[in-house]
């Protein structure tokens, strides 16, 4: 049988649901302030990148923007092979700030996990809050996202991939079934 690959989301639905979860971000944090954003290397640190873009075009002012690799923090990095360990890249403290995590996909919520883990060697944070652009369900631990672009319930072996351009723009969200 052959791979069928579903357009869940194109460019502008990303843009839109991106959007409305900057404005989301804001409301619940009354503004901008003591906000910092992590992504989670590498989609979420696009996804984070557009995040900044957008909030910075609604207040006004920089919010500070990092990304964090969790590869050596994943509970099944000794099953997988060739894990390539990326940079973490956070210059300024998090020590009570309140921190929006970004990822592009959450589905077990091991990534999640083993970010926060990673955040904590960083420093102790007021809060961290969790944006994703597509929630497919099938936690394996108790994680749930504050802010999402779209609830896309998916049976266990499908795939969700987000394709990013070559100047790393979210360009669509597409589920694979093989």
């Amino acid at each position: 049988m052959a791979e069928e690959t579903i357009e869940i989301l194109d460019s502008d639905g990303i843009n839109r649901a991106l959007t409305r979860i900057a404005h989301e971000i804001l409301e619940k944090n009354k503004g901008s302030e003591g906000l910092v954003l992590i992504g989670i290397r590498t989609g979420g640190a696009y996804l984070a990148a557009e995040l900044h873009r957008k909030i910075m075009a609604i207040e006004g002012h920089d919010v500070p923007l990092g990304v964090i690799d969790v590869t050596m923090y994943r509970d099944d990095i000794s099953s997988r092979q060739n894990l390539a360990v990326g940079q973490t890249d956070i210059r300024f403290s998090i020590t009570d700030k309140k921190v929006i995590l970004v990822d592009d996909v959450l589905f077990t919520g091991r990534t999640i996990r083993a970010a926060m883990e990673a955040l904590m060697d960083h420093g102790r944070p007021r809060n961290i809050q969790l944006a994703t652009l597509v929630d497919r369900g099938h936690r394996e631990l108790p994680i749930r996202p504050d802010f999402i672009g779209r609830n896309l319930p998916t049976a266990r072996n499908e795939k969700i991939r987000v394709d990013f351009d070559a100047n790393n723009t979210p360009k669509a969200v597409q589920l694979h079934r093989s």
